[in-house]
């Protein structure tokens, strides 16, 4: 589906984000983390007890990696999102983790 100019990448992701109560856009798969960074995301979910949440592999599809910088305009990946809203990337997720803050976003 690379290059459909009838695609709406948008529209694709902010369906995954409002069909989730909690979704991490990131490289790899929470069983297979290609990156430290979505590694770290994955780990600080499940250490505040989530450990079934809807993911999406951004290296499956170009046009979505890109697409989640724009949608957020938040220039990297990881990104969490929880009840619609835009929480952060790792270095974000490892402050509200050390706070306290995660545990009680994610409830």
């Amino acid at each position: 589906m690379a290059n459909d100019p009838s695609r709406d990448v948008q529209q694709e992701i902010a369906s995954a984000v409002s069909a989730n109560k909690v979704v991490l856009f990131m490289k790899g798969s929470p069983q297979f983390p290609q990156c430290g960074f979505s590694a770290s995301a994955v780990k600080m979910l499940s250490d505040v007890g989530i450990k079934d949440f809807a993911f999406v592999n951004v290296l499956e599809d170009q046009e979505i990696r890109e697409g989640i910088k724009q949608y957020s305009s938040w220039p990297t990946i990881p990104q969490l999102y929880v009840d619609q809203e835009f929480v952060g990337g790792a270095d974000i997720m490892r402050e509200l983790h050390q706070s306290g803050e995660l545990a009680q976003l994610v409830k």
